[in-house]
């Protein structure tokens, strides 16, 4: 597949401007500030004390697979993932490619989601944390592939003051310096997946574990399918496991993460004797 990103962060800057015209952000801000009170809960808390660290994702489409679960609703889909176990819930809110939108996070929320929620999407300018904090969002993804140094600081301590905290993607080596912009409520995630190409390759995080901050929250992202694989990764440090498409897939996810947990428990059980 041709490299796709460079399409998806210019697609982005041109929708994030059409929101401006449709909601101005004077009156986006005004939305937002009477919800600065309300707490969002804390994904780095909730994968340091989570035995598993699951974060299941709600994803109905992708650019590489296409349709995966077309008539997957946000009110029953993520509620099923934290009644199965997850530590936190992942929701896609790109439209153009992924078919996702910020109402999902409302709706999932209306539906009885209390644990956090990861904003999922290309974030490359300001206005969209605004969107993510005013649909109930806990966290943010910020993508390093998408922004320079500078600009990505400045989004992680705006999401800070807006009350959300930060899963910050890296891929690759040079990457992995945006860790250290801030430890202050970034949780540091490794995609396994080429965001140029889509190639997956779970052997990236194990390359990248000893290139973060050793006191970050580690997570890792992208073909997960195995408790064996799992565990692996856990033994070198990280503490999320963000998965989607092979629970997607599947006629219940929620059931389908269930499963996934016991092997979990019963692989730590294992390791244990």
């Amino acid at each position: 597949m041709k490299d796709i990103l460079s399409d998806i962060v210019q697609t982005k800057l041109k929708e994030v401007e059409q929101f401006k015209k449709l909601l101005p952000e004077s009156q986006l801000h005004a939305m937002v500030e009477p919800l600065m009170g309300e707490a969002v809960g804390s994904l780095a808390e909730a994968l340091r004390q989570s035995a598993t660290g699951i974060i299941s994702e709600f994803k109905r489409r992708s650019p590489s697979k296409g349709w995966i679960s077309e008539q997957a609703r946000a009110d029953i889909v993520p509620l099923s993932y934290q009644q199965a176990g997850a530590a936190a819930v992942s929701i896609l809110t790109d439209r153009e490619y992924f078919a996702g939108h910020d109402e999902f996070i409302r709706v999932a929320r209306a539906s009885g989601v209390t644990i956090p929620i990861l904003y999922k999407n290309f974030i490359v300018d300001e206005y969209q944390l605004f969107m993510a904090r005013q649909c109930g969002a806990s966290a943010v993804l910020l993508i390093a592939a998408c922004l320079d140094k500078d600009h990505c600081r400045q989004l992680m301590a705006t999401a800070r003051e807006l009350g959300m905290e930060v899963l910050l993607e890296m891929h690759s080596p040079e990457e992995a310096e945006y860790a250290h912009l801030s430890t202050d409520g970034v949780v540091c995630g490794v995609n396994n997946r080429n965001l140029g190409s889509f190639v997956t390759d779970v052997e990236n995080s194990f390359r990248m574990a000893e290139l973060l901050p050793a006191e970050s929250v580690k997570v890792s992202e992208s073909g997960l399918k195995t408790a064996a694989t799992i565990a692996e990764l856990r033994r070198v440090g990280y503490r999320g496991f963000l998965i989607g498409e092979s629970l997607m897939s599947s006629d219940n996810p929620g059931q389908a993460l269930k499963q996934l947990i016991t092997e979990i428990e019963e692989q730590q059980t294992i390791s244990k004797l």
